[in-house]
């Protein structure tokens, strides 16, 4: 039995995963989608001034990375993605099947916008959201920054977002 643990990234994950893995693979992700819909309290702003970053909200489907956590670094990894994802508990943690870009499925662990939390900001207008994200600095840096790293490394993979590609040709 194979007691790796499979993981989703679809923002910051994707450039800066922070834990060791094994191996990773472009992964479609069925019936969620990135979504620029949650302020951020911490990692790119501030409740004064929040920030605005992105979560797996409900409906459609989301192209990001899959990374393979050996089963040595299981425990640790979950342990670290908890401290790193549920700062402020606006995700919940759900495992998820994905394919990978070979056809394989897998289960992935993945965090899920909570629609019910006070930082789910949900659709806000394009105008709305470019206030937010350039005016956000958090514990980890210029809200900008990390809207354009995300975008980056979608086109590196071959992604297309329109609505991030827009956002981030308002930001230049």
């Amino acid at each position: 039995m194979d007691d790796s643990l499979w993981v989703f990234g679809y923002g910051s994950l994707m450039w800066n995963p922070g834990f060791p893995h094994e191996a990773v693979a472009p992964a479609l992700l069925k019936g969620a989608h990135r979504s620029l819909c949650v302020y951020s309290y911490v990692h790119r702003g501030t409740p004064e001034s929040p920030g605005l970053v992105f979560g797996l909200d409900r409906g459609g489907s989301c192209r990001g990375l899959a990374f393979r956590v050996a089963a040595a670094d299981r425990q640790a990894t979950v342990d670290y993605l908890r401290a790193r994802e549920q700062v402020t508990t606006v995700y919940r943690e759900a495992v998820r099947p994905v394919a990978l870009s070979d056809g394989r499925m897998v289960a992935a662990l993945t965090y899920v916008v909570d629609r019910g939390h006070p930082q789910y900001a949900g659709r806000l207008s394009a105008e709305a959201q470019l206030a937010l994200v350039r005016a956000g600095v958090g514990r980890s840096g210029a809200n900008p920054d990390y809207v354009r790293s995300t975008a980056d490394h979608l086109v590196a993979l071959g992604i297309r977002d329109p609505h991030v590609e827009t956002l981030v040709a308002a930001l230049r």
